[in-house]
């Protein structure tokens, strides 16, 4: 599978892993140090456990590439 995930479909986990995710990744990018970062247009949003962390569908998350969980298309 390559890095570049952009106009793909993706479920993950966002803050280290913790916040199950899914939508379209609107930008993968290199990151500084050889990482991988992609920018996800949330489908759902969601309110993080008992926290003021918020997110709207439609919003965009940013998820490292480890916690890309599924790649749909």
């Amino acid at each position: 599978m390559s890095w570049n995930l952009e106009g793909m479909r993706v479920k993950g986990l966002y803050l280290d892993g913790n916040q199950p995710v899914s939508g379209k990744v609107t930008h993968s990018r290199v990151c500084y140090g050889g990482g991988v970062a992609h920018h996800i247009e949330l489908d759902e949003g969601f309110q993080y456990k008992d926290t003021t962390i918020s997110r709207k569908a439609g919003e965009v998350v940013i998820v490292d590439h480890k916690y890309i969980t599924e790649v749909r298309d």
